[in-house]
């Protein structure tokens, strides 16, 4: 993803989750004007009427903000409107020069408004009975325990001003500058002079808020001029506006829960959860029904993580970018995909659906996000390396920013009849972007062009396909030339048994391999013993890395060619692959860093494969 798409995502998603917050906190009243000062009674009297929003006390209300942000270097601002009307209708506004929503909300229906696409989305029917944006109680529905934010919470809900101003300066370490009149707390200075009106900035950071009651007309939520309106089951609009402004605030502000989760092991028929160095690793056994059940067992809390990053979170993004609600284009895509995809990985998904209690559909949908990945990869044996090995090394870029690492584990399956294999993926994922089997078969994929083009395999489909069913380079190659594929995709595929590898630019209407040694137009001239798959800078700086080592890569120097900034900045993980030793390496993004620069974990697909043989075999699922 480039830096200006990373740029555009990142505002969209303050457009359309991290406003959203502001509507959880600001509930209602005003009161009058009264003197500020440097003391905490001070203090006190400036945050009471933002305490008495969030709160909920009083209807109606007009809430005014501006929200400044330095993404990529680059100043945004972005204007935000709230008008509450009572307990059930509010308006709600975010605009930015390149990106604009609206929420009109009603006691019987719910509209989401996109001026730039002259669309509206109008909701209507009933609403979950969780996940829905009635304004009374909203703040507890949209704070989860996965957030720092949560901690706060009972005491910004429940305590008076001056008990919120004395634990914010006792707790905190606030202090008064009487120069500029502001509180600082940490990085965040609040300005304390202006009653009504809160402005907070933290480093190159600023929202300010201001809170009056001259209330426009009540609008009816229907009446959209110009605009086309789309119509939407209003439980499916409501929830995934809940939903995704709480997974959002989790990414935006991740709890220990999330940064440094307990690293406790558990067992499930035919499945087991470990850790390995930090990392987490799943084994999973039996039949396809058998496998998906387990896996919804002992990682139903972070897949439905994933799934709230995908299709809430990134649902209100993509849907803000592009004018097309999210969720019809995957479902779109889906019934062009299914009929390409093998019946046991569908038994396996709806084993997994139905064990974890949600709408198959939902998991089939999850399932084909993967076709949107972009990476790099490499390969190198023989002369290039110190001992003569061959070392795969696989990095996947694609927005840490969506959180997906919340739920990044390693899975080690042993389906019956097939050969097992490790796959470096994600929680409700059982397709593969990055896998080694046990026939010395290691795999990794580059997105390329041609989003769209879903009349095929989907990729992440052909690759377990891969994993489960070829023992050598040649089986791996038919398969590919075999099948019907979708969008433009890249390869490095490897044969740890013969130290071969072959380089693959695969598209619906034909597939290229580029072998070790040989030169191409995208690639450049070929270096021996070699296979090298990135894309402009980062493939020259990777090219010019190989060379500079070439004869004494290893281990550790194979995990540098991965390094920034071959790995860009959304760098989700990196895996080295020693198919011949049958181990992998596995580093995953932090909320904090890229995968790139955090720690590889070493995983023996060998001793694993064994320890979950010799594992009880599952129960037979119920069908």
């Amino acid at each position: 993803m480039s830096n200006g798409a990373r740029r555009s995502w990142r505002l969209s998603l303050l457009l359309g989750c991290g406003g959203l917050l502001a509507l959880a906190g600001l509930q209602a009243s005003v009161q009058a004007d009264q003197p500020v000062n440097g003391t905490v009674q001070g203090l006190a009297r400036h945050l009471g009427p933002f305490l008495d929003c969030i709160q909920g006390k009083t209807d109606p209300f007009v809430v005014h903000g501006q929200v400044e942000v330095e993404i990529g270097g680059q100043p945004q601002t972005v204007e935000l409107k709230l008008v509450r009307y009572d307990q059930h209708a509010f308006d709600f506004q975010l605009s930015h020069p390149d990106y604009a929503m609206q929420l009109r909300r009603r006691s019987e229906r719910t509209a989401f408004a996109l001026p730039k696409h002259s669309t509206v989305y109008l909701g209507s029917g009933p609403v979950d009975e969780q996940d829905h944006l009635q304004p009374r109680d909203i703040v507890g529905r949209l704070i989860g325990s996965g957030s720092q934010v949560a901690t706060f919470a009972p005491l910004v809900m429940h305590s008076d001003a001056n008990t919120t101003a004395t634990l914010l300066t006792s707790l905190l370490g606030g202090t008064f500058d009487h120069d500029s009149q502001t509180w600082r707390f940490g990085d965040v200075r609040v300005d304390n002079r202006q009653s009504h009106h809160l402005s907070l900035q933290m480093k190159e950071n600023r929202v300010t808020l201001s809170i009056d009651r001259d209330i426009p007309a009540m609008t009816p939520v229907e009446d959209w001029p110009g605009m086309q309106i789309v119509q939407l089951p209003r439980a499916e609009l409501e929830r995934t506006f809940a939903r995704g402004a709480r997974r959002a605030l989790e990414i935006l502000a991740p709890a220990p829960l999330l940064t440094a989760p307990p690293q406790a092991e558990r067992d499930v028929p035919g499945g087991q959860l470990r850790w390995v160095d930090g990392q987490r690793v799943v084994l999973l056994k039996g039949t396809p029904q058998q496998i998906g059940a387990a896996h919804a067992q002992l990682l139903a809390t972070e897949a439905r993580r994933c799934i709230d990053s995908v299709l809430h979170t990134f649902a209100i993004v993509q849907t803000i970018r592009t004018g097309r609600w999210f969720r019809h284009d995957l479902d779109a895509a889906y019934e062009r995909l299914a009929p390409h995809i093998p019946q046991d990985h569908k038994d396996e998904t709806l084993a997994f659906a139905r064990t974890l209690g949600i709408d198959p559909r939902i998991a089939h949908a999850i399932n084909i996000f993967p076709e949107l990945f972009h990476c790099s990869g490499f390969a190198v044996f023989g002369e290039a390396t110190a001992d003569g090995k061959l070392y795969h090394g696989r990095v996947l870029d694609y927005m840490t920013t969506i959180g997906l690492q919340d739920a990044a584990t390693t899975f080690i399956v042993a389906v019956e009849g097939k050969h097992g294999f490790a796959n470096v993926g994600y929680a409700g994922f059982i397709g593969s972007v990055s896998g080694m089997n046990e026939q010395a078969i290691s795999l990794g994929e580059m997105g390329g062009a041609g989003e769209g083009d879903w009349d095929g395999v989907p990729m992440a489909t052909l690759m377990r396909r891969a994993l489960e069913e070829c023992q050598s380079l040649k089986e791996v190659k038919t398969l590919w030339e075999s099948s019907p594929r979708t969008c433009e995709y890249f390869y490095v595929f490897a044969d740890g048994k013969t130290n071969q590898c072959v380089g693959v630019l695969a598209i619906p209407e034909r597939v290229e391999f580029v072998g070790p040694g040989e030169s191409h137009e995208r690639l450049g001239a070929g270096i021996p013993d070699t296979v090298v798959l990135s894309a402009g800078s980062r493939l020259e700086k990777l090219r010019e890395r190989v060379q500079q080592r070439y004869g004494k890569i290893d281990v550790e120097t194979a995990q540098w060619l991965m390094s920034r900034p071959v790995a860009m900045e959304s760098n989700l993980h990196n895996v080295l692959f020693v198919p011949e030793d049958g181990t992998l390496y596995v580093a995953n993004a932090s909320h904090k860093e890229p995968a790139a620069n955090r720690p590889y974990s070493r995983i023996d697909l060998r001793v694993l494969l064994q320890s979950l043989r010799a594992m009880p075999t599952a129960p037979i699922a119920a069908r």
